[in-house]
C-alpha cells in the first residue's frame, strides 16, 4: 500500500499510538526511541505528571482497540474536589453524571500496552537509539546508541513523534527555519506523593476523608487553589496519589526561588494546605531530590518540510498540562494523519499540509484553553462569580442541552473541534455574563427568559459524538 516506508522517532505514548495506527493500515513503520524498552528496562519517564485520559484520547485508543485494557489500569475522576484553607472540601463535577469523568492512568503502564500492540501489528522498535542529525535532501538520518556508536540510515517519510524537546524538529528548524517560539508561563512544578493509606497513621486518616486503601476520595482530582499557585493530587490504582506543587519560578513568596530546602517548603505547606502535609511522610526526600519542572508553549509556523519530514504531538504544539489535554490531542493527531496518509499514501506533502491545515488551528485552541484554565484551576474554582456562572450555565445545560454545554464539557467529552469549543465558550460566557449582570444572584434569573435568550442567541450545537 504504501510506497515509502516510515521512520518515526519516539516511541513515547503518541508515537507507539501512531506506529501502530499506521501499521494497521499497511504501512511499514520503524521507530527509533532514545530511551532503553521500558518493558524490559522498567520505565523511566521525562515528566511523571499523571495523565487525564478523557474521550478524545479515549476514541482513539478505542481505533486501537485498546480503551478496555487502558481503562482497567486507570482511576475514574469525577471531578475536582476543592479544598479551601479551612480545611473543608467540596465535588464540582467535571460532566452532569458518571457517564462524564475523566481517567487518571499512568504514564509507564499506558506506554507498555501501546508498545506492546504497536509490536503486534508488525512495528519495529529500536530502542536506545539517539537521532543527532538528518540530511534532509539525501534523506538520510544520522543515529547513535546508548555507547556512542553511530550509523547513518536513509528514511522515506521521518515523523517526530519525540516531544516538547524534540531532536528532529531540531534538525528540520536547523535546515529551514520553521519559526519555532516557545513561551515560558514563569510557573514551574514539583511532584511529590500521598502514599496507599496503608503506610499512614490511622489519626491521619481520619482527618483526612480517604477510603479503602486511599489516603483521600480517590475518584477526584483534588486541587488546593491559593490565588496565583496551587497544589493538585491525581490518584493512581494502587492507593497513592501525585502530588504537584504549581509555583512562581521567580520572584517574592511564594515562589520556587523562596522555597530553597524542604524545611522552608514544609513550613508553607503547614500554612497553605492544611492537612496535606501529613499526608506526605516522605515529604523532605520528595522536596529536596525532585527538580523543578518548567512549563512552556511551544509555537510553530510550520509543521513540516514539504512531503519530507512532519512533526506531531507535542513536538509540534507542546502545551502546559492544565487542561488535561496534551496527550488527548497527540492521541487525536494520530488518528487524522494515519487516516490522512492511508487515503494518499503516495502524496505525502498533501498529506502533511492538509494535516497541518486541520490540526493547526486546534493545537492553538486548546494551548489557550489551557493556558486559561490554569487560572480557573488556582483561582477561579473558589470566587463565587466563577461559581454562580457554573451553577447558571448547569441550569441552562439541563433545561436546553441542545443549546448550551459547559466549554470544559466540549473539550473533554465530545469531539467537537477545539477551535469550535473555544468559539463557543466565549459566546456562552459572554452570555452568562450578561445575564448575571441583569440579576447577580442566579436565584432571581428568570430561567425561562434566560433560555429564550439563549436559543435566540447562539445556534443549536452539533451532534457531539458521545463514545
Amino acid at each position: 500500500m504504501a510506497q515509502q516506508p516510515i521512520t518515526l522517532i519516539g516511541g513515547g505514548l503518541v508515537g507507539a499510538l501512531l506506529a501502530q495506527q499506521l501499521a494497521q493500515r499497511g504501512f511499514a513503520v520503524e521507530v527509533f526511541e532514545k530511551r532503553a524498552d521500558p518493558r524490559r528496562a522498567g520505565f523511566i519517564g521525562g515528566r511523571s505528571i499523571n495523565l487525564a485520559l478523557a474521550e478524545r484520547g479515549l476514541q482513539a485508543l478505542r481505533s486501537a482497540g485498546l480503551a478496555d485494557d487502558v481503562l482497567q489500569h486507570a482511576v475514574m475522576m469525577r471531578g475536582r474536589m476543592v479544598h479551601d484553607l479551612d480545611g473543608n472540601s467540596a465535588l464540582q463535577r467535571y460532566g452532569v453524571d458518571d457517564s462524564e469523568v475523566i481517567w487518571s492512568v499512568s504514564r509507564g503502564t499506558l506506554n507498555m500496552l501501546l508498545l506492546d500492540t504497536a509490536e503486534a501489528a508488525g512495528v519495529q522498535f529500536h530502542f536506545g537509539q539517539s537521532l543527532i542529525g538528518a540530511d534532509f535532501d539525501a534523506q538520510r538520518i544520522r543515529m547513535a546508541d546508548a555507547t556512542g556508536v553511530e550509523r547513518d540510515l536513509p528514511f522515506g517519510m521521518l515523523i517526530g513523534a519525540d516531544g516538547a524537546g524534540s531532536s528532529v524538529r531540531a534538525a528540520m528548524n536547523a535546515h529551514s527555519p520553521l519559526g519555532e517560539r516557545i513561551e515560558s508561563l514563569g510557573h514551574g512544578y514539583k511532584e511529590l506523593e500521598i502514599p496507599p493509606a496503608g503506610e499512614l497513621p490511622a489519626a491521619v486518616l481520619r482527618l483526612s476523608g480517604g477510603r479503602d486503601q486511599f489516603a483521600l476520595e480517590p475518584h477526584a482530582l483534588h486541587i488546593w487553589p491559593r490565588g496565583g499557585y496551587m497544589c493538585i493530587a491525581l490518584p493512581n490504582t494502587e492507593g497513592s496519589f501525585t502530588v504537584t506543587l504549581f509555583l512562581p519560578a521567580q520572584g517574592e513568596a511564594p515562589s520556587f526561588a523562596t522555597l530553597p530546602d524542604a524545611d522552608a517548603a514544609a513550613a508553607f505547606f503547614s500554612k497553605q494546605f492544611p492537612g496535606l502535609l501529613s499526608l506526605i511522610p516522605r515529604f523532605n526526600e520528595d522536596f529536596d531530590t525532585h527538580p523543578v519542572g518548567t512549563l512552556s508553549t511551544l509555537y510553530l509556523d510550520r509543521w513540516h518540510l514539504d512531503g519530507r519530514a512532519l512533526l506531531v504531538g507535542d513536538a509540534a504544539h507542546a502545551i502546559v498540562p492544565f487542561h488535561g489535554q496534551g496527550m488527548n490531542c497527540g492521541f487525536e493527531d494520530t488518528v487524522v494523519l494515519a487516516n490522512l496518509l492511508a487515503a494518499a499514501p503516495d502524496d505525502s506533502a498533501e498529506v502533511f499540509a492538509e494535516f497541518q491545515r486541520v490540526r493547526q488551528p486546534n493545537a492553538n485552541a486548546i494551548a489557550a484553553m489551557a493556558l486559561e484554565n490554569y487560572v480557573e484551576m488556582r483561582d477561579s474554582v473558589a470566587d463565587p462569580h466563577y461559581l454562580a456562572k457554573r451553577e447558571l450555565g448547569a441550569l441552562l445545560a439541563a433545561r436546553a442541552p441542545h443549546h448550551y454545554m459547559a466549554r470544559y464539557r466540549l473539550v473533554t467529552f465530545s469531539h467537537v473541534p477545539y477551535v469550535y469549543a473555544l468559539e463557543r465558550g466565549r459566546a456562552q460566557d459572554a452570555l452568562l455574563e450578561q445575564l448575571l449582570r441583569e440579576s447577580p444572584q442566579v436565584a432571581d434569573i428568570d430561567l425561562d427568559a434566560a433560555v429564550r435568550l439563549l436559543q435566540s442567541s447562539l445556534p443549536p450545537l452539533p451532534v457531539l459524538r458521545h463514545g
